[in-house]
């Protein structure tokens, strides 16, 4: 009778190695299917595309040369940023806020600084229409509920499926940039893009950089006043903010070459050439460190203005503490205004960094007469 072969016993080692394979099989698979599902759904939008200008019927107010006019920026942090928090990017723990609750207060205390401001023209970066990051809360709705006599207008310049970083995740992203509007305008706004600083995979996570332009007629003039909402890269190597300044630049003195004022503003995410102040200096390198506004890409008689007096915005690396050693401020945040444009005054005001992680800020201006 033949003997009963005995089973090889497979070596510990051996299933190690096979689990190991396995986890790193599914971890391959995982990421590919990820990366079709992101490419496939991937945010592409055209260089150039109009936007609907909504509530138009609200804003009856009109410009003429020689009048003047406020502006106001700011950053709104999606209505998370507020000064309990920090955030991962910035060398912080926290990657979403805690609660919807969170996001309403904010939102509430966002709404009634711009209102108490009650300027003419609001650009507004940031402003979430359904992330998961503000529980899907439509900020961009209920600041345009909240502002009677303005128009609204919004173009998108962060839309992901799923952003799969870091854990918990940041998930689901839909979010942009906003004009809200006194003066009638014409009822297409115009979304210029930028072209993305990250390659792929990282690309399909990233924003899509953009400017939101409005055009409001000047009174007995053929002539525009050409309104430019901006948000600029925050974490690139620094090449992307200045191919985009560059595309800024060229965008707005086309702009004025044709007869028109230009104001544009908006968070720049660098710095600007004439700010002053030990507060400002770089408190630690191995965080965000802003480079500078290069002003040489605009000719004598452009303007770029700041408040170097309050700060426009400060590093997220721990919850607001004005006495900590490790508190770090900046003047990110300003306008540029060609020649045919006066600046009065231009002020950040100062909140305390209470429901964002910037100030608003307040430009005067007068348009110049002919």
């Amino acid at each position: 009778m033949a003997k009963k072969k005995k089973d090889k016993k497979t070596s510990l080692p051996v299933k190690i190695l096979k689990g190991i394979l396995a986890l790193v099989l599914v971890f391959v698979i995982g990421f590919f299917a990820l990366a079709g599902y992101l490419t496939a759904t991937e945010f592409k939008p055209s260089e150039y595309e109009g936007v609907a200008v909504e509530k138009a019927e609200n804003a009856e107010k009109t410009v003429a040369a020689g009048d003047t006019l406020t502006v106001l920026s700011y950053n709104i942090g999606y209505c998370a940023n507020d000064k309990d928090h920090d955030f991962f990017m910035d060398g912080g723990k926290t990657v979403n806020t805690e609660s919807r609750e969170n996001i309403e207060k904010n939102l509430s205390g966002i709404i009634n600084t711009i209102k108490e401001a009650d300027a003419d023209v609001n650009f507004i970066q940031e402003v979430d229409k359904s992330s998961k990051r503000s529980y899907h809360v439509n900020e961009y709705s209920s600041i345009s509920d909240s502002l009677e006599n303005y128009s609204a207008a919004y173009a998108t310049n962060y839309r992901v499926k799923y952003v799969p970083y870091p854990l918990p995740t940041i998930g689901e992203v839909e979010s942009g940039v906003a004009i809200f509007n006194k003066f009638t305008a014409n009822e297409s706004a115009l979304r210029v893009g930028f072209p993305t600083a990250f390659s792929w995979p990282v690309s399909l996570c990233q924003l899509k950089r953009c400017l939101l332009v409005e055009y409001v007629p000047i009174e007995n003039s053929d002539k525009m006043l050409v309104l430019v909402n901006l948000h600029l890269d925050a974490y690139d190597d620094g090449e992307g903010k200045k191919l985009q300044t560059q595309i800024l630049s060229d965008f707005l003195k086309n702009e004025y070459e044709k007869g028109n004022y230009v104001i544009a503003g908006g968070d720049f995410n660098q710095t600007f050439p004439d700010v002053q102040g030990e507060q400002y200096e770089v408190v630690n390198d191995e965080y965000f460190v802003p480079g500078v506004v290069d002003t040489s890409l605009f000719p004598e008689g452009w303007q770029i203005v700041s408040d170097d007096d309050v700060p426009s915005a400060r590093l997220l690396n721990e919850p607001y503490n004005p006495e900590s050693e490790n508190t770090q401020y900046y003047v990110l945040d300003g306008f540029i205004l060609s020649p045919n444009v006066k600046s009065v005054s231009v002020e950040t005001l100062d909140c305390g960094f209470e429901n964002s992680d910037h100030n608003p800020v307040v430009l005067t201006a007068q348009l110049e007469e002919e």
